[in-house]
C-alpha cells in the first residue's frame, strides 16, 4: 500500500507522553493513515539561523517530521505574505492586503525549502497531501525536483472569485501554482466555483466538465469536500465535561440567566465587532430580556504582531464597555470578553450550556465551531445556532437561524428568536443538523479525498467526492 504524506504548516505532533492534539485535522490524518504507513510533515514552530536536520517521532506507523525556519524567512513566509496578504485577499479584504516583493519572495524560498527537505523523504509511490494557503507552491516546487507523486491540496478558508484573486500581485505564481496538483479540494461549491472560473478566464485551462481540467500536458481535477467534526465523540466530551467544577461555576455565575456564546480566534474575518453590534442592538430593542440574558465571547488573541489585529481588539473592548456601562449593574454583566483559550473539553461543555450560539463570520472557509455547536447540544433540549449565510457550514446547517451578519437589526431579531423558540422546532432543527454531521464525520472527509487522490484505477472504497454540477 502507498505511503500517505501529509504536509501542513504545523504539525499536530504527539507530546512526550504519546498524546496527541485532538485537533479536527489531527483526527482527519489519524483517520486516513488508519492501517496505513505514513508521514506528517511541516514546521516545527522554531526558528533559526541555520536551521538543523528535521526532527522525527514515530507513533505506530506514522512518522512526525518537523523542521525549523530560518529566522531570517518567518516573518516574510508567515506574519508577511501568508497572513498580511493571502489571508485578507482570500477572505475578500483586498483593501487590508499588504503586498512587498520581500515578503512574496520569502514565502517562496520557503516553500522550495519545505519541497527539498520532504523531498528527501519521499518515495515513487507515496500519496502527498498538502493543506492550506500557506503551501500553494508546493505541488510546483515538487515538480521542478523531479517528484512526479500523486499530490494533492486543500483549501480549508474560502477562495473568492477571479476579479478579487487577479488584485493580488503574482497570482499565477500562487493561485496558478495549484494547477500543478492532481487534484484541489475546497469546502463549497462557491468556493470550488471560483477556482472554476479563474481556471477558464484567467488561466485558460480547458475543461468539458468543470470536473476534470488539461494545462499543457498536465491533468488536474477539482472538488468539494465539506470538513465535518466527529460529533459523538464530542457529545461524550460536552456531556462528561458539563459535570466539572469549571461548568458549575459558570452556569452560577449565570444565577440564571440564559446563555449566549461565541467562540471564535480575534480575527476581522470573525465578524466580532458586527456581532457585538447586534447583540446592542438587542439589547436596546428587546427590553424585556434585558437582565435575563448574558453573552460570553470567547477570543484567544492571535497574530498580535500584525497592527490589524491590534487594532481590533482596542475596538471590541471599547465596544464591550460601552456596552456594559450603559446596559449593565453591579449585579449584571451584560457581555463577558475573554482572551483566553480553553482545553476542548471546557469548550464543549460551554457550548452545550449556551441556548444561543452565535457563528456570524463576515467569510469563512467552513468554521467548525458551528458545527461543534450542534455536536454538543443535549438533543433533548438543545441551543439554537444562529449562523452566518457567509459561512461553509451554512450550506449544510440549513436548519440554522440564516443570518447576514452586516445587518444588525437582522441579527438582533435572530437572536430574539432563537431565545424563545418553542422546545419542538428546537429539537427538530438540531436532529436536522446533527444528522448532516453525522453523514459527514471527520473520518468521511479524509477517507473521501484520499480516495479521489489515488491514482486511477484504484478501487473506490470510499464516499465519491463532491463535484460541481
Amino acid at each position: 500500500m502507498a505511503r500517505l504524506v501529509v504536509v501542513s504548516n504545523r504539525v499536530a505532533a504527539p507530546d512526550e507522553f504519546g498524546k496527541q492534539a485532538p485537533g479536527g485535522l489531527a483526527v482527519a490524518v489519524a483517520a486516513a493513515m488508519h492501517d496505513r504507513e505514513g508521514i506528517w510533515f511541516g514546521w516545527s514552530g522554531g526558528v533559526s539561523d541555520d536551521p538543523p536536520e528535521p526532527t522525527t517521532t514515530e507513533i505506530d506507523q506514522v512518522r512526525y517530521v518537523l523542521t525549523d525556519l530560518r529566522s531570517s524567512e518567518f516573518d516574510e513566509y508567515y506574519n508577511g505574505f501568508a497572513n498580511r496578504v493571502l489571508w485578507p485577499i482570500l477572505h475578500y479584504r483586498v483593501d487590508l492586503a499588504e503586498f512587498t516583493a520581500g515578503h512574496y519572495e520569502g514565502y517562496l524560498r520557503v516553500n522550495q525549502f519545505f519541497a527539498e527537505r520532504l523531498g528527501k523523504l519521499l518515495r515513487p509511490n507515496d500519496i502527498v497531501w498538502v493543506h492550506d494557503y500557506h503551501l500553494m507552491p508546493m505541488a510546483r516546487a515538487l515538480r521542478r525536483l523531479g517528484h512526479n507523486n500523486r499530490l494533492g491540496f486543500f483549501l480549508h478558508i474560502p477562495l473568492p472569485p477571479p476579479d478579487i484573486l487577479t488584485a493580488l500581485p503574482k497570482h499565477e505564481v500562487t493561485i496558478g501554482a495549484l494547477t500543478d496538483f492532481d487534484l484541489v479540494g475546497f469546502q463549497t461549491e462557491s468556493d470550488a466555483s471560483n477556482f472554476a472560473r479563474y481556471l477558464t478566464t484567467v488561466v485558460g485551462a480547458a475543461s468539458r466538465d468543470r470536473r476534470e481540467y488539461q494545462l499543457g500536458t498536465h491533468s488536474f481535477r477539482i472538488a468539494v469536500f465539506p470538513v465535518g467534526v466527529d460529533p459523538q465523540q464530542l457529545r461524550r466530551l460536552a456531556r462528561r465535561a458539563s459535570h466539572s467544577a469549571f461548568i458549575r461555576q459558570l452556569r452560577d455565575s449565570l444565577s440564571g440567566r440564559r446563555l449566549i456564546i461565541g467562540v471564535d480566534r480575534l480575527d476581522y474575518s470573525k465578524g466580532i465587532l458586527q456581532r457585538i453590534d447586534a447583540y446592542e442592538w438587542f439589547l436596546r430593542t428587546a427590553e424585556p430580556w434585558r437582565d435575563r440574558v448574558t453573552f460570553l465571547q470567547i477570543a484567544p488573541k492571535s497574530r498580535s504582531g500584525i497592527p490589524e489585529y491590534a487594532e481590533m481588539d482596542a475596538e471590541v473592548s471599547g465596544r464591550v464597555g460601552r456596552i456594559n456601562g450603559e446596559y449593565g449593574h453591579v449585579a449584571w454583566v451584560p457581555l463577558r470578553y475573554v482572551n483566553r483559550n480553553y482545553r476542548r473539553g471546557a469548550v464543549a461543555a460551554m457550548l452545550r450550556l449556551a441556548d444561543v450560539g452565535l457563528v456570524t463570520p463576515l467569510r469563512d472557509g467552513m468554521n467548525l465551531v458551528a458545527k461543534e455547536f450542534v455536536a454538543a447540544q443535549d438533543p433533548e433540549d438543545p441551543g439554537v445556532l444562529v449562523l452566518s449565510q457567509f459561512a461553509g457550514a451554512a450550506s449544510e446547517l440549513s436548519a440554522a437561524l440564516l443570518v447576514n451578519p452586516h445587518d444588525h437589526e437582522g441579527m438582533a431579531a435572530a437572536i430574539r428568536n432563537a431565545l424563545e423558540m418553542p422546545r419542538d422546532e428546537r429539537v427538530a432543527r438540531h436532529g436536522e443538523m446533527y444528522a448532516v454531521l453525522a453523514a459527514n464525520d471527520i473520518r468521511c472527509w479524509a477517507k473521501s479525498f484520499i480516495d479521489a487522490l489515488m491514482p486511477p484505477g484504484r478501487s473506490n472504497r470510499w464516499a465519491a467526492p463532491r463535484v460541481l454540477t
